[in-house]
């Protein structure tokens, strides 16, 4: 390894640390964004979330006409902590450590914190502060390499075991909520709800693609040890192919990989850490037919 080389590895492995601080504080903002969300506009307005957020929220009011309150904050860590331990095999070590960090920390604010509501008598500004705040919180949890927990979980950990998303499911599943809420509580409030979620997705796919796949395009000159050490660490196949630099004529690799769009961070980090000077190109994958996961050994 060249001087050159050896610098970068060192700056990289610096790197990987802010990398780990920015996560810290991406959760914590996204935990805090999350309770004030929550106070300020959705239970104001008797607005129903969507993923594990709504279903506490649903478990919580329906307990309320039965005289007994159980908490938003505690069914929230009860319902992802199970979920959290079935998936984690299938999914990233990090991405769920971060993911369930999101979750208490969110869990802890929402608990201790209360704040007054600003559009009282106004609930099409409720709904749509609601929305994009909403998806400001799960875009900077996303950014930060973690999610909300929850239904994230899932969909991951089935991507990954079948190759397939199931974004479907996951409307099916929050119609289900809506049409219980509705049924319960009224279909006015229910109606508010969906635009809120609809606000919410779209603000959401403006800053990241979730449950997508991409491919990974590598250019290394160190084909066999980027191979091996993305192989110890993501549970991906790859392939490798012999290419010839245009300007260099030096003999490099060309690899290709497909992932979902969470392990991103994760998989790059790890062709960083084999070879800081490969180029790593990322293409949308649109349809990935094959075996997509590779089990733990």
């Amino acid at each position: 390894m060249s001087l050159l080389e050896k610098y970068s590895y060192r700056k990289y492995r610096k790197n990987k640390l802010f990398r780990h601080f920015i996560s810290v504080i991406a959760v914590i903002i996204s935990g805090f964004l999350q309770a004030f969300t929550l106070k300020v506009f959705i239970q104001p307005s008797n607005l129903l979330s969507s993923g594990f957020l709504g279903v506490a929220i649903l478990i919580n009011q329906i307990s309320e006409l039965f005289g007994v309150e159980l908490s938003i904050s505690i069914l929230l860590i009860l319902l992802n902590i199970p979920v959290a331990i079935l998936c984690y095999r299938g999914i990233s070590a990090r991405f769920t450590f971060y993911s369930i960090l999101q979750v208490f920390v969110g869990s802890f604010f929402i608990r201790v914190l209360n704040f007054d509501p600003l559009f009282v008598d106004d609930t099409m500004l409720n709904v749509i502060f609601s929305g994009v705040l909403n998806g400001l919180y799960v875009s900077l949890a996303l950014k930060g390499n973690a999610s909300t927990g929850g239904m994230d979980f899932i969909a991951l950990y089935v991507s990954n075991k079948s190759g397939k998303t199931i974004w479907q499911q996951v409307f099916l599943f929050n119609t289900l909520l809506l049409v219980i809420f509705g049924a319960l509580f009224g279909w006015r409030n229910a109606g508010y709800s969906i635009i809120f979620q609809y606000i919410s997705t779209k603000v959401i796919s403006t800053f990241h693609q979730r449950y997508h796949r991409v491919t990974l395009q590598i250019t290394t000159r160190y084909g066999e040890d980027v191979m091996q050490s993305y192989l110890n660490n993501i549970r991906h196949g790859i392939s490798c192919v012999d290419a010839i630099g245009g300007f260099s004529r030096e003999k490099m690799y060309l690899l290709h990989t497909v992932i979902s769009s969470y392990e991103v961070i994760d998989a790059v980090a790890v062709i960083k850490e084999a070879d800081p000077r490969a180029i790593i190109n990322q293409i949308s994958t649109e349809n990935f037919y094959g075996r997509f996961h590779r089990e733990p050994e």
